[in-house]
């Protein structure tokens, strides 16, 4: 029925009209409305010079115009690029350089930031403002007023129709060890992403889902996407603090929430008013393992809501969900693969693993994406062909290799062990810093917890465990050390535990243990030469 991204939203509007499509604070914007700016965006930015393919970056906070310029660049045959607001000038400008963005969607503010960075944009040509009217006249590419653009007729365009398999956006990923790199995702991959998602979610037009996530992160775009196909209410959210989430959604009489597990860590420790936590339909989960205290405590603050256990990766958008029937049976599991999607585990031989043996996750399926932006070398390594093919395809079916360590287990279900790159390795025994992460938080003791390995002479890498204390509390390092010798192998006992305030995230709210690593290890370097 879809071939393009900008069809979700003009099927919507033909079929609901009057239907609520997005709410901002305490404005809605109907799907026929919505279209309809669709369309005149299109129709600007076309005028404006955009080409087939050209870039669009979207930087600014959740709100109707952010949407609005993803579906309008792709209704004009350009390809959206979402920035996450929370990143800095630097980051900003290696993005728009990495992909040749033409055309920039900002406010006023964030203009203003960018000013010491846009000089070094040479394939920047157009700043589209959305807020004030543009200031006066500087150096560097043109400044047009976003409500000038959006008063272009919506005939004056023609719409693109772009077949399936064409770029529709680039999503950056968190540069925690190196710059971002894009995610080149097809109209293809969003449509049948947003299709097998509201599948097995139930997602219908009655729905109103909460959208917290960035829109710059898959799953923060996905749930944008997956309400957009079904024809519910998506409801936009910038919290700066969690305690908004349970007032939005008692006001909006929200149905879905996805978040990530430090999100979620902070909205246990709420108050939920009975009629916001009764009306939740599901929560959903995602961006790395929930704990099964966590996942506990959830279920009592929404007892009538189906927990969904999910995990994706960028590259290929969605991969897995675990039935919320089996959540009591199996809830350290991340599922099985989601419609239209099969999930391989195999040795580094390409090879089926044995049950319960741990492997790598391949993800094979019209949700593997295009490859990374303008880096072959890198895509050679992440995109490559599927095992266990027909002998005599001429042309391989190229699936994504994870770099996720996951096991199996005899009934089919999966389990994450680690990624490849974060895994431990101490004393002769490769560790995954989740299993440790897992014991912390369940002793009650700390609100979160991160594992890291450090260089060790003797060891190989020692552990190092950083963690916030219960509500602030003082830090009682031989509880916890307590808690690890008695769940805990000896060669997985931290050798030490830090108290931290905060624990550094990246721009997608996941715990940044490379980040936390490079400053311990900084650390460790600087002593030694002192």
């Amino acid at each position: 029925m879809f071939e393009a991204l900008h069809d979700l939203i003009a099927y919507q509007a033909m079929q609901r009209p009057d239907h609520v499509a997005l709410v901002d604070k305490t404005e809605q914007l109907s799907y026929a409305d919505a279209w309809q700016q669709t369309r005149r965006l299109a129709a600007g930015l076309k005028a404006l010079g955009l080409q087939r393919n050209d870039r669009v970056a979207v930087f600014l906070e959740k709100r109707f115009e952010t949407v609005l310029a993803f579906f309008a660049a792709s209704a004009a045959g350009g390809v959206f690029v979402p920035v996450n607001p929370v990143l800095r000038p630097a980051q900003v400008a290696h993005i728009a350089n990495d992909c040749a963005v033409k055309v920039l969607v900002t406010s006023p503010e964030r203009l203003e930031a960018l000013a010491t960075v846009l000089a070094d944009c040479p394939f920047l040509h157009t700043v589209v403002l959305v807020g004030d009217p543009p200031p006066a006249a500087r150096p560097g590419p043109r400044i047009v007023a976003w409500r000038e653009i959006a008063e272009e007729p919506a005939e004056a365009a023609s719409l693109a129709r772009p077949v399936d398999c064409d770029m529709a956006a680039i999503l950056y990923t968190s540069g925690s060890t190196g710059q971002p790199k894009g995610v080149v995702v097809s109209h293809r991959n969003l449509l049948v992403g947003a299709e097998s998602v509201s599948r097995y979610l139930e997602n219908t037009d009655a729905d109103r889902i909460l959208s917290v996530l960035p829109l710059s992160f898959d799953a923060g775009l996905s749930q944008v996407l997956t309400a957009f196909r079904a024809g519910a209410r998506c409801i936009l959210l910038n919290y700066l603090l969690p305690r908004e989430v349970p007032r939005v959604c008692l006001r909006e009489g929200v149905t879905g929430i996805t978040g990530v597990p430090p999100l979620w860590f902070q909205l246990v420790t709420l108050d939920w008013p009975r009629e916001a936590s009764e009306r939740l339909r599901y929560f959903a989960n995602t961006g790395g393992h929930l704990p099964r205290p966590a996942l506990m405590q959830l279920r009592g603050i929404f007892p009538q809501a189906s927990p969904y256990l999910m995990y994706g990766l960028t590259e290929a958008f969605r991969s897995t969900y675990l039935d919320p029937r089996e959540v009591d049976r199996r809830p350290d599991s991340m599922g099985k693969a989601i419609p239209n999607v099969e999930i391989l585990v195999v040795r580094e031989d390409g090879s089926t693993t044995a049950p319960d043996e741990a492997g790598e996750l391949v993800h094979r399926g019209p949700l593997v994406s295009l490859g990374y932006w303008n880096d072959p070398e890198r895509t050679a390594e992440r995109f490559r062909p599927a095992p266990g093919q027909p002998e005599g395809l001429t042309m391989p079916e190229i699936a994504v290799w994870s770099g996720d360590l996951v096991r199996r287990d005899k009934d089919g279900f999966l389990y994450f062990v680690g990624r490849r790159d974060d895994m431990i390795k101490t004393s002769g025994y490769r560790v995954s810093p989740t299993e440790i992460e897992e014991v912390i938080f369940a002793s009650g003791l700390v609100d979160e917890a991160a594992a890291v390995g450090l260089p060790h002479p003797t060891l190989g890498q020692s552990i190092t465990l950083l963690v916030k204390p219960k509500n602030g509390a003082e830090l009682d390092t031989e509880a916890l050390l307590a808690v690890c010798r008695q769940q805990l192998p000896t060669f997985m006992v931290p050798q030490r535990i830090e108290a931290r305030s905060e624990l550094y995230r990246n721009p997608n709210g996941k715990i940044d243990r490379k980040r936390h690593a490079q400053e311990l290890i900084a650390g460790q370097q600087e002593d030694a030469h002192d």
